[in-house]
């Protein structure tokens, strides 16, 4: 099994900077793609941005220019560093992780979520 916890969300005001982190731990042998998703309040869970193992990121459009993910590798961890924060960005944000690990002495593939950061940016 693997687990996954964000941190770094808050209160910030409209303009401003947070920056997330999400640490994957557990029976990893390689991590496919990490990536954000948010959910507001009465919306649908949706897409913010994810990272490949090769790099390559997929974003938003309504975050691109403005957010960057990132990740560190050898410490299975994913940065999403966002600037320029608008209101419409308050949302509880969800780190996933598309992760092969062994079970039972099968190479398995499967998608984990971690349980949430709450990000709000409010005046």
């Amino acid at each position: 099994q693997v687990q996954l916890v964000e941190s770094g969300g808050g209160l910030v005001q409209p303009g401003g900077s947070l920056r997330l982190s999400c640490v994957a731990s557990g029976s990893i042998f390689t991590i496919n793609e990490m990536g954000w998703y948010r959910q507001a309040s009465g919306k649908q869970r949706e897409l913010v941005a994810r990272i490949v193992s090769g790099g390559s990121t997929n974003y938003a459009d309504s975050v691109k220019g403005r957010f960057t993910i990132s990740r560190d590798v050898a410490k299975h961890t994913a940065y999403l560093q966002m600037n320029m924060l608008k209101p419409e960005d308050t949302a509880v944000y969800y780190c996933h992780a598309d992760v092969s690990g062994w079970q039972g002495g099968t190479l398995k593939r499967v998608d984990y979520w971690g349980k949430g950061t709450l990000v709000t940016v409010s005046s």
